[in-house]
């Protein structure tokens, strides 16, 4: 969990910057995919790429992997890249035709609700944050600036 506000800082650096990749990733990908004229296709370059780049931060961090299962590990922890790959084909597909403020703004909404029931009831084994008053504050006015967002984004 977290450590110092140090810690803090550096994982909020980096996840920032990680959210500043996910509308670039939907604007060239969904535009790889216009020019390409294949949906598809461009997930799976994209995806292609990605693990190129995973796998020689695997090699280059861990060395070869003595296992990729473990008897303890649950078979849905497995899952995930389920998730990521209908992310890429639907931000790839949707992105160019309803633009990338309106999907983001729908993805970001969707990432708000998950992550508000994941971390309620602490699912997947994660650390549990029940959802105070605070916290549901919190919660309104960010879904009210998602929807101040998204009305500003739509063509006149």
């Amino acid at each position: 969990m977290l450590q110092n506000s140090h810690s803090i800082t550096v994982y909020a650096l980096i996840m920032f910057v990680a959210g500043l990749g996910i509308p670039v990733m939907a604007a060239l990908n969904g535009g790889l995919g216009n020019k390409l004229q294949n949906t598809a296709l461009a997930a799976t370059i994209l995806l292609f790429v990605g693990f190129c780049i995973a796998l020689i931060y695997l090699f280059g961090s861990n060395g070869i992997p003595k296992s990729l299962f473990t008897k303890d590990t649950p078979w849905y922890f497995y899952l995930g890249g389920c998730f990521v790959m209908f992310y890429i084909l639907t931000i790839t597909w949707v992105a160019p035709r309803f633009g990338i403020a309106n999907a983001i703004t729908f993805v970001l909404l969707g990432q708000l609700v998950a992550m508000t029931l994941i971390d309620h009831f602490g699912f997947f084994g994660v650390t549990q944050f029940k959802l105070d008053i605070k916290r549901l504050a919190g919660l309104i006015l960010m879904v009210a600036g998602i929807f101040l967002v998204l009305s500003k984004s739509q063509k006149s």
